[in-house]
């Protein structure tokens, strides 16, 4: 059985990064995309495709151009998993600035 790749592993790489920064001022086709990257346009197909087995991005036929499109919903899956870590510095950096007012 395959295993899908999850959103964590989309973002791991700083190129895909990059890709889904660059979609999200509007959507460009794989050519467009793949001139902003020093790598071949064969690499950025394959993080392309990453993107779209992760559900990040989202690929449309007009013509003969596949257009890519940014899924932003996707990011929410991120910021959920990210919001406990978040309290937690902000309780440390409570605790900082407590340690701090005491050191005064």
């Amino acid at each position: 059985m395959e295993q899908r790749r999850d959103i964590f592993q989309a973002i791991a790489d700083p190129t895909r990064r990059e890709i889904l920064s660059t979609l999200i001022e509007e959507p460009k086709n794989l050519n467009t995309l793949a001139e902003q990257f020093s790598i071949s346009r064969q690499g950025v197909s394959l993080h392309v495709k990453v993107l779209e087995e992760c559900d990040m991005i989202s690929i449309s036929k007009e013509g003969r151009e596949r257009y890519c499109h940014i899924k932003p919903e996707k990011l929410l899956e991120i910021i959920e998993w990210l919001e406990p870590f978040k309290q937690l510095w902000r309780d440390r950096f409570d605790q900082l600035d407590d340690l701090l007012k005491n050191i005064k």
